[in-house]
């Protein structure tokens, strides 16, 4: 079994999740990889972006189908407007590689905000702390053990 802060953090909660590995290619779509490496529905497999600058940060979980619509993200944390995240600025929050960000175990808690269409299925797809590693858990304990906003952040 792989070891991440996000399993780590999942374990000292007692959260039910199982871990899928996949192979990973650096550089490409990982969350649209990781449904086509394992035959998921892309409407299934949640991406995690970091979203702000050092001054206010906020965590989107969407779809990998979808881009998030940074006006309705922003709105959701009470934001007149947020971009992504410089990547090496979200490595030093989060602790996690682009491609491996996970929404939990991050080094610092930051506002998670998850798009509603997680809670269409019994269970979702996250990164897992590592390119390559999704867990599979329940949106509702998701939102739970975050204490993510959910609401619709996909864009269009």
């Amino acid at each position: 079994m792989a070891i991440t802060p996000a399993t780590l953090a999942l374990d000292s909660l007692g959260i039910s999740y199982t871990l899928h590995k996949y192979d990973s290619v650096a550089g490409s779509g990982f969350g649209k990889e990781a449904a086509d490496s394992m035959n998921l529905d892309e409407n299934q497999v949640f991406k995690t972006i970091i979203f702000g600058d050092k001054n206010i940060a906020a965590v989107g979980i969407a779809p990998v189908s979808r881009k998030i619509s940074t006006k309705k993200l922003a709105a959701a944390v009470g934001q007149r407007s947020l971009e992504p995240m410089d990547a090496a600025l979200a490595q030093r929050l989060t602790g996690y590689v682009v491609g491996g960000i996970s929404p939990f175990g991050q080094k610092k808690v930051l506002t998670t905000v998850i798009d509603s269409s997680a809670q269409l299925f019994e269970k979702i797809y996250v990164s897992g702390g590592r390119r390559g590693l999704e867990i599979c858990i329940s949106p509702t304990d998701l939102i739970s053990v975050l204490g993510a906003i959910s609401t619709e952040i996909q864009a269009g």
